[in-house]
């Protein structure tokens, strides 16, 4: 995965949001993609995952957070069991938050007819 350039970054500052697979910060980061992060989140000992809507930075997986939603951990989990369960949760919290957004739920310092980088 190839991060976003600096020009693109700086002409959509506050404007460009990330999904990922995994709780932030603690499982974020560069080659945290696809089944990487539930690797780790299985290696660590992790109780919980979940997925992390975010602004996107200059840095991977290090932008304020928007939204978490949690998964546990299941006994006899597998990467792909645990990666199935938190893609279910992306595909509604990635709409939620978008929707919050919109509506004023979200706030995003910078972004017109916003004023913050935190839910309401």
């Amino acid at each position: 995965m190839r991060p976003i350039g600096p020009k693109t970054l700086a002409a959509f500052s506050g404007r460009i949001l990330n999904i990922h697979p995994a709780l932030l910060p603690d499982f974020g980061g560069a080659g945290m993609y696809g089944i990487a992060p539930h690797i780790a989140v299985l290696q660590a000992g992790a109780r919980e995952s979940g997925a992390t809507v975010h602004l996107v930075t200059a840095e991977y997986d290090t932008g304020p957070v928007l939204r978490q939603k949690r998964v546990p951990v299941l006994p006899g989990d597998t990467p792909e069991t645990l990666q199935q369960r938190v893609l279910a949760v992306e595909h509604t919290l990635y709409s939620d938050v978008i929707a919050d957004i919109i509506a004023g739920r979200i706030t995003i310092e910078g972004l017109e007819g916003t004023g913050g980088a935190e839910g309401r």
